[in-house]
């Protein structure tokens, strides 16, 4: 029997739907649970094919946990190695690689230094910063600042002049920030992606209320909702996420990448709307059946990024050639 359980925290509509959606499915083989951790011993399997992963960015015993379990074979969605890794800044830099507009975005050091340094810890780093380069590299104010990894709105400032960042970087402690420049934007939307093949592209619009963002209805062209699946499908398939959110400001036709680092996206179906949350829990649901029919015994079943594969393999072709030159 191939097990599969779902991790979660405070959310309670998503995971039971979630589980009893693939049970109701009565796929030969395959079970589904609320998963129960128990007592974990080092390199010990938990006896799940698949687990889902809807917690661990709040609770690092969960993270441990998820490591040992996708390192005794269990697939892991998402991959908590690719995850403790990534954050937004690196997000925005592979983006450009690969073709994805994303705003101008600076990385600043954090306003107060980490715990057990100094002054001299940062011997290799100027100061002071030339802040009117940054502010000028980024179009000028209205300016976002926000933590390079983190989430859920946490620590975002719309700044409007010098005075107002200044202010609030002295509020943001030992958080690693980024300045971005702000999106006039005329159209907002928020993509699933599951399995870097199945998208959702959902009208969305964040200066909303809460319960009301989803009621939104933007009319662009087919051809700009093409485009937005390409985005959500190429990105997803660099980063190597299975589940994720991809959000999108249109300027001027053209959509820009805002945020595209949340592998545990909101899936409530009283924030999210009814069909939404319908597709997102038979998607979901689909795909971890198929993960656990893919699952094998004693392997790494994982999924890794194109950037991580295409790294690997490059460490693996053979130094080019040094052309010797005559004295």
């Amino acid at each position: 029997m191939k097990k599969i359980g779902i991790l979660f925290g405070q959310e309670r509509t998503f995971p039971q739907s979630f589980v009893d959606r693939i049970n109701s499915k009565k796929v030969r083989g395959v079970h589904a649970e609320l998963l129960h951790a128990e007592e974990l011993m080092q390199n010990k399997g938990t006896g799940y094919a698949v687990i889902v992963d809807r917690i661990s960015q709040d609770v690092p015993y969960y993270r441990a946990y998820l490591k040992n379990a996708a390192a005794t074979g269990t697939a892991v969605i998402n991959n908590p190695f690719w995850w403790s890794a990534d954050e937004k800044f690196f997000n925005n830099v592979l983006a450009e690689q690969i073709g994805v507009p994303v705003p101008k975005t600076v990385l600043l050091p954090s306003k107060d230094h980490p715990v057990d340094t100094n002054g001299d810890s940062f011997s290799n780093l100027k100061y002071p910063l030339d802040w009117d380069a940054i502010f000028d590299y980024l179009g000028g104010f209205p300016l976002f600042f926000k933590p390079h990894a983190g989430g859920g709105w946490k620590n975002v400032y719309k700044v409007h002049n010098p005075d107002e960042f200044f202010r609030a970087y002295g509020e943001t402690g030992q958080l690693v920030m980024m300045l971005q420049e702000a999106i006039d934007f005329d159209a907002y939307f928020r993509c699933y992606s599951i399995g870097r093949k199945h998208v959702r592209i959902m009208h969305y619009e964040p200066r909303n209320p809460h319960h009301l963002r989803y009621a939104a209805e933007h009319k662009v062209p087919a051809a700009l909702i093409k485009k937005m699946e390409d985005y959500v499908i190429r990105l997803n398939e660099a980063l190597g996420y299975d589940f994720n959110t991809v959000e999108f400001a249109i300027r001027d036709g053209v959509p820009l990448a805002i945020d595209f680092c949340n592998p545990a996206p909101d899936a409530d179906r009283n924030s999210v709307g009814e069909e939404n949350f319908e597709w997102v829990v038979e998607t979901a649901a689909t795909y971890a059946i198929e993960r656990a029919q893919a699952h094998q015994d004693g392997k790494n079943n994982l999924t890794w990024g194109t950037f991580i594969k295409n790294s690997v393999a490059d460490m693996g072709s053979p130094a080019p050639a040094v052309k010797k030159t005559k004295k």
